[in-house]
């Protein structure tokens, strides 16, 4: 029993110190420091009986409409902040997660796209404008009409 009663003041105790640190440092209006101390001693008991750390490795998985309503032809809604996207991969990376990760994290298909279709094809468009791509059929036809009317003769 004095065990409980000890881990309470220190859970106490700590979110004194905690609030008292914020509050030093930022400006918070009289009305919102019972919620702020309320939260911060939740998330201390919360940190104690481990059970916020289970739930923040849960991620909610997306339903199969809404992973349909994701892809658009002009974007593809993230599931990490809900905003659109042309391409996924940078956004990832700055979450720290990999198209991998990101598919298993959310339960996703292996063949989600991880850029958005009109995005793609305006790319492969101008890839295709600029030649890319072709490099072995090019230069091979460039070779082609260059030896077909001037071909050096051997000396003898």
């Amino acid at each position: 029993m004095s065990d409980t009663k000890a881990d309470e003041r220190s859970e106490v105790d700590l979110t004194a110190e905690i609030v008292s640190a914020y509050v030093s440092n930022n400006s918070v209006p009289a009305a919102e420091l019972p919620a702020l101390l309320a939260s911060v001693h939740g998330m201390l008991k919360g940190l104690a009986s481990c059970t916020s750390w289970a739930s923040a490795e849960e991620v909610e998985k997306p339903t199969p409409a809404q992973i349909r309503k994701s892809v658009t032809p002009d974007a593809l809604i993230s599931f990490i902040d809900g905003k659109p996207y042309k391409a996924l991969k940078r956004h990832l990376t700055r979450h720290g997660l990999d198209p991998y990760s990101y598919r298993q994290r959310y339960g996703l298909p292996n063949d989600y796209p991880m850029v958005a279709a009109a995005y793609a094809a305006q790319r492969s468009e101008l890839a295709k404008a600029t030649g890319l791509g072709r490099g072995g059929a090019r230069d091979a036809d460039e070779d082609q009409s260059h030896s077909a009317g001037t071909r050096p003769e051997a000396a003898e």
